[in-house]
């Protein structure tokens, strides 16, 4: 990339948060979708989007990918794929009884809280799921245990939270919620419930986390954050929220470059950048090369951690690629 000419008042220059983009769950299931095209050829149904990203359901739509908001609309006998952020057990059953091939493409870490909200139920525990209403992550880990789980949205809603017996109540949470409005969240709802369990590890996933922290360290230096990633991402949404919280001078979220305002660079200097844990990297590259066609072509990465983090593909998957005489890797 071009370097802005030394002789301007003040060098135009843009952070790049790392890391950024796809985290090993999406990354399985946009794998699993390709595979399961590869293999079965289209039209392959997905029940809801794979991922909340516009610019990976499109791509996949392309290739013969078929989206549907329920299972009733896959014609029976059809090939299903779950999406990443996990079913009820309802949903199971449905496309059990239509006969459906299903492949759960639900990410592992997701998995993992479904599982401990199945075990704090067993032990008959009132369960404070914090998460926002209406998102596919709650609503399938909810179908897990509807009867004990009760939603928490945010710090606000503690007030409001009833129980049967404070002394046999545990929380867990969405996975890619803000990491300090939930840790704000559980002290508010230990303040009143003291007995309060905690999950055995923590819920929300090392990437939400990881990009949260490296938006943190950008934000205060940038006059403007751009966050690559779809209104519907909740993860994409909190980094907006995180850099806002942080310092930065603004902070918007797009899906591509071409909805980047012109007006937004006004006395900017330093734009942060980073993407949230469902977009692929060539779109942050796409906003790249329009900041620097604007000047901004200095580009300084700013790092806060690794990630090394491989999810095998779905054992359904793994198991027909097999039988087709594939070579089985992890995705990534």
């Amino acid at each position: 990339m071009e370097t802005m000419n030394a002789s301007a008042p003040e060098a135009r220059r843009v952070l790049l948060a790392a890391p950024r983009g796809y985290c090993a769950g999406v990354d399985r299931a946009v794998v699993t979708v390709e595979k399961a095209l590869e293999l079965y050829g289209a039209p392959v149904y997905v029940r809801k989007e794979i991922v909340h990203n516009k610019h990976v359901v499109q791509t996949l739509q392309n290739r013969g990918a078929v989206f549907v908001e329920e299972t009733d609309e896959v014609p029976e006998g059809a090939t299903v794929v779950f999406s990443a952020h996990g079913v009820a057990p309802i949903v199971h059953e449905e496309a059990s009884a239509r006969r459906l091939k299903t492949i759960d493409a639900t990410c592992p870490l997701v998995t993992k809280v479904h599982k401990e909200a199945v075990r704090f139920a067993e032990q008959d525990y009132d369960i404070l799921l914090i998460g926002h209403e209406g998102h596919e992550e709650v609503v399938g880990t909810t179908g897990e245990a509807p009867e004990h789980i009760i939603l928490v949205d945010g710090p606000d809603a503690v007030a409001g939270v009833e129980v049967r017996d404070p002394a046999k109540v545990a929380w867990l949470s969405q996975t890619t919620l803000s990491v300090d409005e939930t840790t704000e969240t559980v002290d508010r709802l230990r303040t009143r419930f003291p007995l309060l369990l905690d999950p055995p590890s923590d819920d929300i996933c090392y990437a939400t986390q990881n990009r949260q922290t490296a938006v943190k360290r950008i934000a205060g230096e940038s006059d403007l954050v751009i966050v690559v990633g779809s209104k519907n991402s909740s993860n994409s949404v909190r980094l907006v929220e995180v850099a806002l919280e942080s310092g930065a001078g603004a902070a918007h979220l797009v899906d591509y470059a071409s909805e980047i305002s012109e007006d937004w660079l006004d006395g900017v200097t330093t734009v942060g950048l980073t993407s949230g844990a469902s977009v692929p990297e060539d779109l942050v590259d796409g906003v790249l090369a329009w900041l620097a066609e604007r000047g901004y072509g200095t580009v300084e990465v700013v790092r806060s951690a690794e990630e090394k983090l491989l999810f095998a593909l779905p054992p359904e998957l793994r198991k027909d690629m097999r039988d087709a005489g594939e070579v089985v890797h992890n995705a990534g």
